[in-house]
């Protein structure tokens, strides 16, 4: 039988669980924060300095039916600067990127200011000082996931990202986990995207 967990990612871990490349000596990877099972996966990922909900799973039909079935990511984000409604709309809109060097137009996605800040564990590297201006938080929920796609989405806004936390994957939110927290949602996938 499959099993699926979800976990918050800590800043500063890869998405893996096997380090395959020598030039990231050092790395801290998932592996190290539960005994998963031999066959576990990321249903996706995030930046080592992104943090928040990853779905795990031993299987890889289940794997690939949530990334291709174009299942909404929902991210806060703290910016540098107090967002504008402007740049939400843009964002809402979709707006022109580059991946891998090539222009990309994101797709319209849901976007909204945070009026308040939200609360998540405390990361291990601090972000800024409050002296180097003021910041504010967006959500932004995507159906797509093009590398760092987010933090390119507010920097061509104007609003460079300072911190990125996934806090849902379709219905399954990160809700309380401190970070580097690993619980069993076997049935909740299951029932989920089934």
């Amino acid at each position: 039988m499959h099993q699926h967990f979800k976990i918050y990612k800590p800043y500063g871990y890869l998405s893996q669980f096997v380090n395959q490349h020598k030039r990231r000596k050092n790395k801290k990877m998932l592996g190290e924060l539960y005994d998963f099972p031999k066959e576990t996966m990321s249903v996706g990922r995030l930046d080592e300095d992104s943090e928040g909900l990853l779905i795990l799973t031993t299987d890889g039909k289940m794997s690939y039916k949530i990334l291709s079935q174009s299942v909404e990511k929902e991210y806060y984000v703290q910016v540098d600067g107090e967002i504008t409604l402007e740049a939400i709309e843009q964002l809402k809109k979709g707006l022109e990127i580059s991946i891998n060097g090539k222009p990309y137009t994101t797709l319209p996605c849901n976007a909204f200011l945070l009026e308040e800040k939200p609360t998540f564990p405390e990361r291990a590297k601090k972000i800024r000082d409050e002296r180097h201006g003021p910041t504010s938080w967006a959500s932004i929920t995507l159906t797509e996931g093009k590398f760092r796609q987010v933090k390119k989405m507010t920097a061509a806004v104007g609003f460079p990202t300072l911190r990125l936390v996934r806090v849902r994957v379709g219905n399954i939110k990160v809700d309380e986990l401190n970070a580097g927290e690993v619980i069993e949602v076997t049935q909740e996938v299951e029932e989920k995207f089934s």
